[in-house]
């Protein structure tokens, strides 16, 4: 299966919307939205276009309602850290870099996703693969989200305006 990983939208609409057709062509199995979402009406379009589960961290600038996340049933909210199981990988979720000691705490992880920096980004932290995919936001930097597929463990950067 593979996953689309994104971050940093700060209700950038326009990008979300391209991102997220071609989540649909490719048949992305799983979204994880790892924060800056921002307001309630971009949670939405998430939520009713990308139709198969999502994993959504919070981001430190997030203005919608902790409640609002109830509302879609394929949002699995995780708060400020997550954990996902998908396939035989454990995946450690946050927005932050410096939550990903707090992620690494809360048990075994094979690769952790983050965000924050609108930077994509690869590091290891206590032997442990950390990535960034950027900002899709196209904040500071160019619109950027990831691919990983969960069966090769693949992971590949995908830049918005190329596609």
């Amino acid at each position: 299966m593979k996953l689309a990983i994104i971050s940093d939208i700060h209700d950038n609409l326009v990008n979300l919307k391209k991102c997220l057709n071609w989540c649909e062509q490719e048949k992305i199995g799983q979204l994880i939205c790892l924060g800056d979402v921002t307001n309630g009406e971009t949670l939405r379009l998430i939520s009713e276009k990308f139709k198969n589960k999502i994993y959504l961290v919070r981001g430190n600038l997030e203005i919608y309602d902790e409640q609002e996340t109830r509302l879609y049933a394929n949002v699995e909210y995780c708060g400020r850290i997550g954990r996902a199981e998908i396939g035989n990988k454990k995946i450690g979720l946050c927005h932050e870099p410096y939550l990903i000691e707090e992620v690494i705490k809360s048990g075994k992880c094979d690769l952790i996703f983050y965000g924050h920096t609108h930077k994509p980004w690869e590091m290891k932290k206590r032997g442990i693969k950390c990535f960034n995919p950027g900002t899709l936001g196209g904040v500071f930097t160019k619109a950027t989200f990831a691919v990983w597929n969960a069966e090769n463990n693949d992971l590949e950067l995908k830049i918005l305006e190329i596609m």
